[in-house]
Parts: C-alpha cells; sequence; structure tokens
C-alpha cells in the first residue's frame, strides 16, 4: 500500500512540474537564430545570403497564456547587381500563445505573432560590391503557428512546430518616399510541412 502511494504521489509530482512551467506569473526565454546561403559556380561568384537573430521573453498574464516580444536583427544579400540588392533590418516581433496539457510532460500549443522589420537598402553594383543607400524597407505580417513542446526539466522546453497560417506584406521605399515598383510584395501561406519543421528551445522560470 504504501508502495502504491508512494507511486502515485511521484506520478502527481511529474503532473504538476509539467503545469507549473506555464502558470500564471512565470516567465518564458527563447529566440531563433537563421543563417542561409547559396553560392554560383560562376568564376568569381560572391554568395547570397540571408542571416537573421531574434531572442525573445514572454509573460504568463494566467495559465497557460503567455504574451511578449520577440526584438532582433537580420540582413540579406544577393548574388547579383540590383539597387536593393542588400538589406538590414531591426525586428519587432510581438506574439501569443495558448498551451494545452495533452500527456506528461508534452504540452499543444498555438502561436500568433506579427512579425514586423524597418531597415535601410543598399545597391549591388555590376562588380557585386555593396554600394550606397538607395532606401528604405517595410515588412509586416501576420502568422499562426501551431506546435508541441516537452518538457525533459522544469525549467526547459524542446519545440517542434510547423508552418500554419501567413501573410507578410513587403516594400521599398527610396530615397525620397517613393515606393520602389517591383521590389515589394504580398505573399501568404497557408498549410503544415511536417518534412521541414521549425525546432527550437525555451528556458521558463
Amino acid at each position: 500500500m504504501k508502495k502504491l502511494l508512494l507511486s502515485i504521489a511521484l506520478l502527481g509530482g511529474v503532473v504538476l512540474t509539467s503545469q507549473a512551467q506555464t502558470d500564471k506569473g512565470n516567465f518564458i526565454l527563447g529566440g531563433t537564430v537563421s543563417y542561409n546561403t547559396v553560392k554560383s559556380d560562376a568564376s568569381g561568384a560572391n554568395s547570397a545570403y540571408d542571416f537573421s537573430v531574434a531572442p525573445n521573453v514572454g509573460y504568463f498574464v494566467d495559465d497557460n497564456i503567455a504574451i511578449g516580444t520577440g526584438i532582433g536583427y537580420q540582413t540579406s544579400r544577393l548574388d547579383e547587381a540590383s539597387n536593393v540588392g542588400k538589406t538590414e533590418a531591426f525586428v519587432v516581433a510581438p506574439f501569443g500563445r495558448y498551451y494545452t496539457p495533452i500527456a506528461n510532460n508534452f504540452k499543444f500549443f498555438g502561436q500568433l505573432s506579427v512579425p514586423m522589420a524597418f531597415g535601410s537598402v543598399k545597391a549591388i553594383n555590376e562588380d557585386l560590391e555593396t554600394g550606397d543607400k538607395t532606401g528604405s524597407s517595410t515588412s509586416i505580417g501576420v502568422a499562426l503557428s501551431p506546435g508541441f513542446v516537452y518538457f525533459p526539466s522544469d525549467k526547459v522546453g524542446l519545440e517542434f512546430a510547423v508552418n500554419g497560417l501567413s501573410y507578410n506584406n513587403y516594400s521599398i521605399e527610396d530615397g525620397d518616399g517613393n515606393t520602389v515598383e517591383g521590389a515589394g510584395y504580398d505573399s501568404f501561406s497557408f498549410g503544415a510541412d511536417f518534412f521541414a519543421p521549425s525546432l527550437g528551445i525555451h528556458f521558463y522560470f
């Protein structure tokens, strides 16, 4: 009987630990880092690349409900001559998350975010060298993403998320504040690619 009671108590402790990580008043800390590069096999070619880093922090305003924001930096460069060949931007991405327990130490979450980036644009000349600033860029979007988190300890959450529903508007203005036609775009995406997930880690305290 004592062994049975002890087992129940230990199991209850595991469940309570899993729940406590997303309790009201707790914080979540994490972020994303990405780097992609492509280089042509042409003689003397430079690499095209994009890089971003965005740490984020959130606060649980209620049990299983967190709000927060990410703040970071991103840059990209084309491997071709262009008046808008290189961009650098400041990124801010407020978000909200809702967690639902599904098993011991596992939770499902849905995240709604509004990523925004504001930066500068520079030209790439015929020699593929970065030139002067030619304008400014603005990117504003909204994304709804589902995912799962596994808690191997009471402070760490390992995440598996997929693309859900997203929209983004990107535009470039020249030095006079006029929109550069053909340089911007509107994008809309819907669907979950389980073969290309987003993996991450967050800390809870």
